[in-house]
């Protein structure tokens, strides 16, 4: 194993040409580690706000972006005896994906199901831990429940719409184009509604049977979120993961003491390793055998080179369904 790998570092912070292409030296794994030599790498809207500087990495993670890795097991640390050298797997990083190696507490790792490609496992840890852990532990969805995610062709959306669908809840989404609407409602929406022809309140209400939806994952925050607290049904769930349309909003207090609503949110890079293994062993208990026979799936729209990471990032600028992957 070479001693030098090339990474993506953010030379300082702004638009997509400041991710440049480096050398540095190969991490070593610590006690309860795996050092994974990376096959592809996700690329996520996480990493767009690391490269803006409004989302730095927690204290101790590597410093260049990268949320979640696929590839082989190139060394092991002690104290990890799961996974062996050579061992396909994937793995949700606090940071640093966006390398030809990376370290991956191994209790954050997941094995790679046959008959999925590295270039898809690469596109599986942020998002289905993330909608794991908000739509069904946070959002506490359930079989016949209504859900509704907003950007449902983003790689969290069209992960939530398979997943609550997968489950047995009907789904609903928003997106901001016909053609997305149509690839939301390809993947499983019963409905999706174009946010850029008018509200989406009454439409996904009438949608619903008149009685709101129970559990709605937002994104965007800002106005959205008077607009959840309309739709939601009696004792709905609101869970936020981010605010594209900024961090506050008038809400109508009213309407959450009336409903017995819960607005509720969460963010995943900081948390502990030991929380981010919880997760794990759950979605390994229930949602990797539909990974295995192909029931759901990571909807990669992109594959670019790892020095091409640049491009990437200016792709995930712009409008794209799915997802988007560096490979090494």
């Amino acid at each position: 194993m070479t001693n030098e790998m090339t990474f993506v570092r953010c030379d300082g912070f702004g638009g997509p040409e400041v991710l440049k292409p480096g050398r540095r030296p190969v991490p070593e794994p610590a006690a309860g580690e795996i050092l994974v030599e990376v096959a592809a790498a996700g690329v996520n809207r996480p990493d767009v706000l690391q490269r803006l500087g409004a989302y730095p990495p927690p204290p101790g993670a590597p410093d260049w972006p990268g949320l979640e890795i696929a590839g082989t097991v190139a060394a092991v640390g002690e104290g990890a005896g799961r996974f062996k050298p050579g061992d396909r797997v994937m793995g949700l990083v606090a940071g640093g994906g966006y390398a030809e190696y990376a370290v991956v507490a191994e209790s954050n790792a997941l094995p790679v199901p046959e008959g999925i490609s590295l270039e898809e496992a690469a596109c599986i840890p942020e998002t289905f831990f993330t909608v794991w852990h908000n739509v069904f532990q946070r959002g506490g969805l359930k079989q016949g429940e209504s859900f509704l995610v907003h950007g449902g062709t983003s790689g969290i959306g069209t992960t939530a719409i398979q997943l609550a669908r997968a489950f047995g809840a009907r789904v609903f989404a928003t997106a901001g184009s016909d053609d997305k609407c149509r690839a939301a409602e390809s993947l499983g929406a019963a409905l999706c509604v174009n946010y850029r022809n008018g509200d989406f309140v009454e439409p996904l209400r009438e949608a619903a049977g008149g009685r709101g939806i129970d559990v709605i994952l937002d994104m965007v925050g800002g106005d959205y979120t008077n607009r959840n607290l309309k739709l939601a049904a009696e004792d709905g769930r609101i869970v936020q993961i981010a605010f594209l349309n900024g961090p506050k909003a008038e809400i109508d207090l009213a309407l959450i003491m009336t409903k017995r609503l819960t607005l509720t949110g969460s963010t995943l890079r900081a948390r502990p390793v030991a929380f981010k293994a919880g997760v794990a062993r759950e979605l390994e208990a229930k949602v990797w055998p539909l990974v295995a026979d192909g029931g759901v799936r990571p909807l990669i729209e992109a594959r670019y080179r790892l020095d091409q990471a640049a491009e990437a990032h200016r792709h995930m600028d712009e409008d794209h369904i799915g997802k988007i992957v560096l490979t090494t």
